[in-house]
């Protein structure tokens, strides 16, 4: 029971440092449109330069779509159906909103000089998949190291089984750069929509 209030003040913390940090990141980018379970904020490009599988390069000072999760909606779901449900449902989720995303890029003005919807995550092996994101690790410098653990320490926190998930799972949670460039984003959900149901299915596995 005392574990169980510990782990329920830490989740209760850590939504309201979010809530903050969310606040001030407003301040950071140009615009912020949430689609269902995800959000995008449009920054510019502040890292070394991006090289993407299509030959899209992402300079500094490009603007990008900066894609991130809404935790206080999944955290939800895992206390209501399980982590295991949960991860299912949000994946789910992340497709619909995924969809929406990519008619944004094609028709909001706001995304008309936007080279690409990038993400960083660890979760790059479960909720992702199906999805056409490319994907390129990190490079091992100082923000890899604060963006792992700050990352580790989320899922500690979100998962039930806290730290135990992460002695577990140590050497497959890596952060992932996400990526979708404009042309990857269009084709592949211009096709995926286009098809019915049990093939996109048949696909995503």
């Amino acid at each position: 029971m005392l574990l169980r209030l510990r782990k329920s003040l830490m989740q209760a913390a850590w939504m309201a440092w979010e809530k903050g940090f969310d606040w001030i990141s407003r301040f950071r980018s140009s615009h912020t449109t949430h689609f269902g379970i995800c959000k995008v904020m449009i920054k510019k490009h502040r890292g070394e330069s991006i090289v993407c599988a299509d030959s899209t390069i992402i300079d500094k000072g490009d603007w990008v779509g900066e894609l991130h999760l809404n935790n206080e909606v999944i955290l939800t779901l895992i206390k209501s159906e399980g982590p295991d449900r949960a991860a299912l449902m949000t994946a789910r989720s992340i497709r619909k909103s995924m969809q929406q995303i990519s008619e944004a890029f094609a028709i909001q003005p706001e995304y008309s000089e936007v080279k690409a919807l990038v993400g960083i995550t660890l979760l790059h092996r479960g909720l992702t998949h199906g999805l056409g994101f490319e994907q390129q690790p990190l490079k091992a410098n100082m923000f890899q190291r604060i963006t792992t653990a700050y990352l580790r320490l989320l899922l500690s926190t979100m998962h039930p089984e806290g730290k135990k998930r992460i002695a577990r799972k140590t050497e497959q949670l890596i952060p992932m750069i996400l990526i979708h460039t404009r042309n990857s984003l269009k084709n592949r959900f211009r096709t995926v929509k286009s098809l019915p149901v049990r093939e996109e299915l048949r696909l995503a596995k």
